[in-house]
């Protein structure tokens, strides 16, 4: 037991860097910007829920990628039979495939082979992964072309390429200060923009393609719905009708640059283009030969300007003209400088949150996070007195740590994760009663402080290992499998539990042992301030006796709660179940009957009013839309002007959009987390102890997630995200519940092995109980200011967590000991009965 001075060394760089790390994100914005150079001044950045914004999700539309390619497959099959003189009958689209029918049966083998020749090779050297398109026969005559797997991942994977380009360039185009763009999955599209506060207009720009070209009016006469071949009737924003030939004159892609600006003559707002040299020659031709003849510009399937060539235009540029406005103008110009996308972007998912309401999120999250901070520093204060100190000193590092670990990860701090900083303070003093009861153990056991304090922290050491590596497991599985601000919420978690493991173990240690040896305590006593003690000491409870009653209630308490989830049911949030929803707040009181019957009169199906925390607060929810994705997006502006309408004074503060497709894998994603974290977790106590141990366990967990479900049901609480993170959550943490009881039973075990098992459990829970009852207490009062004024946006999480943990610790002395009480004294009968039978079995000497 001795402080090397090179690891105190150690452990004080390590501490000073993690403070200069962490400081600028308490500095003001004019001190930071005033450090020295080798000083770090990177802050955590703030996500949208705290700094407001938009949060877009983009799916590549991978039909439309088939289709386009099917389309080009259509008409080279047509060119290689016909150059390759080999006849065919039809070759026509087919579904997903192109389908070729030969007139002679003897050319089969050969036109396979020139269709194959069409594959466009998608790997490289040995590596290669073949071609985008096998050929296969169907019948004598008939060749059917198709994509392979490969290949569409292929052009996906390209198209998002490409996409994430363009979307950067567009975005930039209109001026939003340091957006997020980044590849989600393999076609997917994360789009975060801060400050903008109505994505529509963002909407509109990254989800049109902007395939511009230029097209010949038919010259045709057409008769009511009569169309002639090779031409569509398209439409302009005024809802007039063109017969626009197919033919692409000329293509978009061979504009050079286009502005936004004003006609000199009647100042309306206008775009200017100008063609590259090929494209400007181009436009010259067609312009020389069509002199008198009209032809329109179209943007979408959709006709921007259908002018009257007077003269030829040689110069290579021209303006579009219409009904713009100054900001149509700007976004047109700035689609068409940064070009088309490969293919349609979908929005799958839209969350918009309001400035101020980003700022109360954030006063609220550091009032809240203080006063749990202050509570349980009073309570070490009160539970260990002036050794307490040494306790909240760890804790006030280990938060500074995590910022600093925030910060060098470039990690963005989320509502839920100051809920994951907040949480991590109460499980983060685990460590410390862990260790300080240890050491009040060996002190009463007569040794000397150096012998309780190196004993104290040596037998508490692989219990606070266990015990963290479980709430780890679930913060892992968070991450893995959550999106947002669940992750959010698991990185600082995790980075919380992950270095209370050195401020809690490696700092007090040395704080403690240094003050022992420069004091030379003979005796170390750690007394609780004011003589306060919840456990005295030696305290024995026969908790087995109550057993049949504990598992009884338990039970009967999970098979109610699984009534409650078939009836009423649990309130799916917007996450699990798809569709809008939007808070709304107004000046004065909102008057729900305005809202219920003007919301009502938009045909949108069901739409649901909640008033929540204050009358001018209201929660506008709207069930999933028919028609996919694109069908959500046109409610959310319905809804939005009909808010407005009703009520000049209402501000939409957030917006929530989830289409069905996102919604039903979140859903999967989250049952997915909350069983794999089980599984693990159980996996891992199986290996560390005994299959009883582990059974023990699994009931227990059992138990615990269908009474919070039952809590979920029975208060209608949102069960979103943030509820998946909480009941993660709660796994962890009645697991690390269960580990800590665990390990002194396996302690026991091997000091008293004539004891019998009901009184060695009972042993085990009594001294283990003063730790457990601390530690839920600390995670209560941590959780609990968040729990009454955290709002909306973090109550699915802090609420039943503070259920949870009561649950939790009942729940680890009245159903995982009497279930281990039951398979112990089952194997050991089925040791006495196996006894006796080998007994019987064996002759007697004669």
């Amino acid at each position: 037991m001795r402080n090397s001075r090179w690891l105190i060394a150690t452990y004080a760089t390590i501490i000073i860097l993690g403070i200069l790390v962490a400081l600028p994100n308490v500095l003001p914005e004019a001190w930071r910007n005033n450090l020295p150079s080798f000083l770090p001044n990177q802050t955590v950045s703030l996500g949208l829920d705290l700094s407001g914004g938009s949060h877009l999700v983009l799916e590549v539309d991978s039909a439309e990628l088939v289709k386009e390619r099917l389309q080009t497959l259509l008409q080279d099959s047509r060119r290689s039979l016909r150059d390759a003189g080999i006849g065919s009958e039809q070759i026509r689209r087919d579904g997903d495939t192109v389908r070729v029918r030969l007139s002679n049966a003897s050319d089969r083998t050969r036109a396979s082979e020139e269709l194959q020749k069409l594959a466009i090779d998608i790997g490289v050297g040995s590596f290669g992964l073949g071609g985008d398109i096998t050929v296969v026969a169907d019948g004598d005559r008939d060749l059917v072309i198709r994509m392979t797997d490969a290949g569409l991942a292929d052009r996906i994977s390209a198209a998002v390429g490409q996409s994430l380009e363009i979307i950067r360039q567009r975005i930039d185009q209109v001026g939003v200060a340091e957006p997020t763009i980044q590849r989600v999955g393999t076609d997917r599209i994360l789009v975060q923009l801060p400050g903008v506060q109505d994505p529509a207009r963002i909407r509109e720009l990254l989800g049109s393609t902007a395939q511009m070209s230029f097209h010949m009016l038919s010259n045709a006469a057409i008769a009511g719905d009569a169309v002639p071949a090779g031409v569509t009737m398209l439409e302009d924003a005024e809802g007039n009708r063109y017969p626009v030939e197919d033919r692409v004159e000329l293509s978009g892609d061979r504009l050079a640059d286009a502005r936004a600006g004003f006609d000199p003559q009647t100042r309306e707002p206008i775009v200017s283009f100008r063609f590259d040299n090929i494209g400007a020659a181009r436009f010259a031709e067609i312009t020389t030969a069509n002199v008198g003849r009209p032809f329109a510009i179209v943007l979408d399937d959709k006709v921007l300007s259908a002018p009257v060539i007077r003269e030829p235009i040689t110069q290579g540029s021209g303006q579009i003209s219409g009904s713009f406005d100054v900001r149509g103008a700007t976004d047109l110009a700035a689609l068409l400088r940064a070009g088309a996308l490969p293919a349609p972007l979908t929005v799958i998912e839209e969350r918009t949150v309001g400035a101020d309401l980003g700022s109360d999120a954030i006063e609220m999250g550091v009032v809240t996070g203080l006063i749990g901070f202050g509570l349980v520093v009073a309570f070490m204060l009160l539970l260990y007195g002036s050794w307490g100190l040494l306790a909240n000193l760890a804790l006030s590092l280990n938060v500074i740590l995590t910022f600093a670990g925030l910060s060098l990860l470039g990690a963005t701090l989320t509502l839920p994760g100051i809920a994951g900083i907040v949480l991590g303070i109460g499980l983060a003093v685990d460590a410390n009663v862990l260790i300080n009861e240890r050491i009040r153990e060996e002190t009463r056991k007569g040794r000397s402080a150096i012998a309780a304090l190196d004993s104290g922290f040596r037998r508490a050491y692989s219990t606070i290992v266990d015990s963290n590596v479980t709430a780890l497991i679930a913060t892992v599985l968070l991450f893995w499998f959550g999106s947002g601000p669940v992750r959010g919420f698991a990185i600082t978690m995790g980075l919380g539990i992950a270095i209370s493991m050195f401020t809690a173990v490696s700092i007090v240690r040395a704080a403690m042992l240094s003050i022992v040896v420069r004091r030379k305590l003979k005796v170390l006593n750690i007394k609780p301030l004011l003589g306060f003690k919840l456990v005295p000491d030696g305290t024995r409870i026969d908790f087995m006796k109550a057993r049949f009653f504990g598992i009884g209630l338990s039970l009967l308490l999970s098979a109610a709660s699984v009534a409650l989830f078939f009836n009423p049911g649990l309130n799916y949030g917007v996450d699990f179940r798809g569709g809008i929803q939007m808070e709304v707040v107004t000046e004065g009181p909102a008057d729900l009957a305005a809202f219920r019957g003007g919301l009502g009169n938009l045909g949108l199906g069901d739409v649901a009013l909640q008033e929540f925390g204050s009358p001018n607060h209201l929660l506008v929810r709207v069930e999933r839309q028919p028609g996919g994705e694109a069908a959500q997006t046109t409610a959310v502006e319905q809804l939005r002007g009909e808010i407005v309408k009703i009520d000049e004074t209402a501000r939409i503060e957030r917006t929530e959009v989830v289409g069905p497709k996102v919604s039903g894998e979140l859903a999967f994603a989250g049952f997915l987390s909350v069983l794999l974290a089980s599984i693990a977790m159980l996996i891992y106590i199986w290996v560390r102890f005994e299959w009883p141990f582990a059974v023990g366990a699994i009931a227990t967990l059992v138990l615990d997630v269908t009474k919070t479900v039952g809590f979920f049901a029975l208060t209608g609480l949102d069960f979103n995200l943030t509820a998946i993170a909480a009941l993660l959550t709660l796994v962890g943490y009645s697991v690390n519940d269960k580990v800590v009881v665990y390990d002194r039973m396996r302690e026991n075990m091997r000091l008293y092995k004539q004891m019998p098992l009901r009184q060695l459990i009972d042993l085990s829970i009594n001294e283990t109980l003063a730790r457990s009852l601390y530690t839920s207490i600390t995670a209560f009062l941590a959780l609990l200011p968040m729990a009454i004024w955290g709002g909306s946006a973090v109550e699915s999480f802090a609420v039943p967590m503070i259920f949870g943990i009561v649950i939790a610790a009942s729940s680890s002395v009245f159903i995982a000991a009497p279930i281990l009480l039951f398979l112990g004294d089952w194997r050991a009968r089925r040791r006495t009965a196996a006894g006796e039978d080998d007994k019987a079995a064996t002759p007697s000497a004669a």
